[in-house]
């Protein structure tokens, strides 16, 4: 089994001042230690390494440093596995956003749900409830009542 993470509970994991930190660095531990394996896309990581590092998005933005060397040690861990595109990718996005108008933030949101059903992957930690609108991904919110 796998599961995949947006970039937002990567983000509330670095973000003390977020009232999701605590949470989120519990739950991300819980994901590296856990059976299933954790697949993380480069529009993830990516999105991780803009957001956390941006001063005018990020209340306490990490430097570029330290927001690679969180990527990083991700990257170390046994069960974390790197998946992208797979052959076929333009016709499958084409497929996956056929149902509703993509544009704006749903781009990188439609782009990931892409890569993920390419690669089997049914479940995304999320708090963007946008991924509800993809029919083939199991949409988990971590920090939930």
């Amino acid at each position: 089994m796998s599961c995949s993470l947006d970039a937002n509970v990567l983000i509330y994991a670095s973000d003390e001042s977020s009232t999701h930190y605590r949470q989120a660095v519990d739950f991300l531990g819980e994901c590296v230690e856990g059976s299933d394996l954790l697949c993380l896309t480069w529009i993830t990581m990516m999105a991780y390494q803009r957001i956390s590092t941006h001063p005018a998005i990020f209340k306490n933005p990490l430097s570029p440093a330290v927001a690679w060397g969180n990527i990083s040690r991700l990257l170390e861990r046994p069960r974390v596995r790197v998946i992208g595109e797979q052959p076929g990718f333009p016709h499958e996005y084409e497929e996956v956003t056929n149902a509703f108008s993509v544009r704006g933030n749903h781009v990188p949101d439609a782009h990931l749900a892409t890569i993920l059903r390419q690669n089997g992957v049914k479940t995304i930690y999320t708090a963007d409830a946008d991924f509800r609108k993809f029919p083939f991904l199991e949409v988990v919110d971590p920090f939930a009542g």
